[in-house]
């Protein structure tokens, strides 16, 4: 067994990396996904609902129990548990709060970025540059004629 640089556990190969190819698909954050609504995103908090527990006895919890109050963006109940301690309680359809909001992405629809890479995890010792197909079906077209070459290899000895 080896461990890669992510520190995920592989089976040592029989050859070396130069006798492979990747083949993966690849979906960047900054052209694939756009922000998204809790509800586009369907967050657990919009599907579920949520409750916050504020503590009167400090600065954060007023400050939290007038923002409460003031937000007219949700709905919400508020219970008080004891001198100190209130519980606003969201029920669902209500957005989530900052910063977990802006985590929020979804799928723009663009299709994926289909790459050939030579070598595998170890590395590309030849240093051939990596292919971008345009199409799906030339990149399994490319794939589909590479797993022939190897069984034609196997088939040889």
């Amino acid at each position: 067994m080896a461990t890669d640089a992510q520190g995920c556990f592989r089976i040592e190969p029989a050859l070396g990396p130069e006798y492979y190819k990747s083949y993966s698909l690849r979906q960047p954050r900054n052209t694939h996904f756009r922000p998204a609504t809790c509800e586009e995103f369907e967050c657990d908090e919009f599907m579920f609902g949520f409750v916050l527990t504020m503590d009167l006895s400090t600065d954060l919890g007023q400050r939290q129990l007038d923002y409460v109050k003031r937000d007219k963006s949700r709905r919400c109940h508020l219970q008080r548990l004891s001198l100190n301690i209130m519980k606003a309680v969201y029920g669902p359809g209500n957005d989530c709060f900052e910063p977990k909001r802006s985590t929020h992405k979804i799928l723009v629809g663009r299709p994926p970025v289909l790459l050939v890479a030579e070598g595998d995890w170890r590395g590309n010792p030849r240093r051939t540059p990596t292919r971008v197909h345009r199409r799906v079906e030339d990149w399994v077209d490319d794939f589909a004629n590479h797993q022939q070459a190897l069984a034609d290899a196997v088939q040889k000895g």
